[in-house]
């Protein structure tokens, strides 16, 4: 398989983490969305990442279409969303508010460095939704205490969660206060401080 993007996008990251932890083989073509978009574009017309190249020429998009398929190859026992039932229901949740906020710490750099004259309005929603998910998402890490975030085992909410909240940190430093969302920066290290986590990291820098 082929993994196309670069590690500073927390998309890919989920991703490539999430390989390393079945133990499938990879290799990593660190392409930029911008630099790389022609190479991309074979091979995803949407030149987005990530996007994985299977090993029989198929390809597929988006990072929760991507998961899925590879908790599929890696069989139910090992798969890292639970199953079925209310477990995978609230896994589900925890991950899709993560990746919702990464996209929305995506477009506040985006309309940072790609628009001369920001939008306010714009601004000001993004930053309220990156807020709002932040409570959401700690108030409820915090009233569960197991290591993880659904007991004693990772899961694809935790990657999702410790992925985005580096990239909301590198990304917006003025935006994430470790005191208000205690819970989350003490999830964050702890998923910084894995050694798949250290393994598969990019800094992410960006002009101000």
């Amino acid at each position: 398989m082929i993994l196309i993007g670069q590690y500073d996008s927390p998309f890919v990251r989920r991703v490539a983490i999430a390989l390393r932890l079945y133990g499938m083989a990879f290799e990593h073509r660190p392409w930029s969305v911008f630099g790389d978009a022609d190479a991309l574009a074979a091979y995803n017309p949407l030149k987005r990442v990530p996007t994985l190249v299977l090993d029989d020429g198929d390809v597929l998009i988006d990072s929760a279409i991507i998961l899925d398929w590879l908790d599929e190859l890696a069989g139910p026992e090992r798969a890292l969303f639970p199953h079925a039932g209310v477990e995978r229901r609230r896994a589900l949740k925890v991950a899709t508010l993560a990746m919702g906020l990464g996209d929305k710490a995506v477009s506040l750099v985006y309309e940072r460095i790609m628009h001369q004259n920001s939008s306010r309005p714009w601004v000001e929603r993004c930053t309220s939704q990156v807020a709002g998910v932040l409570d959401t998402l700690n108030a409820d890490r915090a009233a569960r205490p197991g290591p993880w975030w659904f007991g004693d085992r990772m899961g694809h909410a935790d990657i999702a969660v410790g992925c985005v909240l580096r990239f909301v940190r590198e990304a917006h430093p003025d935006v994430f206060d470790a005191t208000r969302w205690a819970a989350l920066a003490a999830h964050a290290d702890a998923c910084e401080g894995l050694a798949v986590f250290q393994e598969i990291a990019q800094p992410f820098f960006v002009s101000p």
